[in-house]
């Protein structure tokens, strides 16, 4: 039954949305309707734009208008953090909310489910391993602040975060280094380096443009994955193969999967995501 199907029947029909900016290329509205129809599910999932000055506002008014939860995406995570009641071990470390849940006492609670979508992805859906392994991650932003915690859970060797601000990078580290061994790099240092796993948390894929990476850390068993994901393999990934990387994959994988934990948080039961991926796969190439 729709959602509309439900609303003509008289039947309360939960809503779900994701803010963003900009919002209309989302894929979440489908992963969600994807989930609900195979977990039985009466919900509504909407995209929601919010000016940038306006997010706080955008929130509460969905609330107050009987909103049961919602995805947050970029550039309103951090924001997300402040504005909720309580939140998760994991949006405190990262100081970045994703998803937020309505409880029964009217309160928002926050949560970050980037990191375990993307630990997920890497290890049960790709049979990559981290434990023991050396991990390179490029960017420093909220995409990376979201993960860290989720990856050094699984206890790699070392990770080292590389960004055009060392700054930030050496930020991050000191705020996760109480969780395992990582350590901030410039670019020029990583040609002494060469990475069991090579994980892109830029956007630069997204304009056709590769980050500031020596071609040094790529070696014939490095499993390289770009978080941005594309109709075809991204630039990043068509770079590694050429320097022969043993595997790599794009982020889709991570966004169904990062969504697979939202919608378990809010309805209690977390659906399969293989077909799902296949689904929004499949909507990529014919777009």
């Amino acid at each position: 039954m729709s959602s509309n199907d439900a609303q003509a029947s008289g039947q309360s029909v939960a809503r779900y949305a994701v803010i963003g900016n900009p919002i209309k290329q989302s894929k979440s509205p489908l992963i969600h309707h994807l989930f609900a129809e195979q977990c039985g599910q009466l919900m509504s999932y909407t995209a929601v734009q919010s000016e940038t000055d306006d997010f706080a506002r955008t929130v509460a008014e969905f609330f107050t208008n009987g909103g049961s939860g919602l995805n947050i995406t970029v550039p309103f995570k951090q924001q997300a953090w402040k504005i909720v009641d309580d939140s998760s071990e994991a949006a405190s470390r990262a100081r970045a909310v994703n998803t937020i849940k309505r409880l029964d006492n009217g309160d928002l609670f926050g949560t970050n489910t980037d990191g375990i979508g993307l630990c997920t992805d890497l290890i049960q859906n790709l049979g990559w391993a981290l434990r023991a392994k050396k991990v390179l991650i490029l960017g420093a932003g909220g995409a990376v602040r979201g993960v860290l915690q989720p990856m050094l859970t699984e206890q790699p060797e070392l990770i080292v975060i590389c960004n055009r601000s060392f700054d930030k990078a050496e930020q991050l580290t000191a705020e996760f280094d109480d969780l395992g061994a990582i350590v901030a790099l410039q670019p020029k240092a990583l040609k002494l380096h060469q990475f069991d796993v090579v994980i892109n948390a830029t956007s630069a894929s997204l304009h056709g443009e590769l980050p500031q990476v020596p071609d040094q850390v790529i070696g014939e068993f490095t499993h390289v994955y770009d978080m941005m994901y594309q109709a075809q393999p991204t630039v990043f990934m068509r770079w590694a193969q050429a320097l022969g990387a043993a595997r790599c994959a794009d982020g889709l994988g991570m966004l169904v999967e990062q969504a697979a934990e939202s919608f378990a948080l809010w309805r209690g039961i977390r659906p399969a995501t293989a077909t799902v991926i296949n689904r929004v796969r499949a909507t990529l190439v014919a777009s």
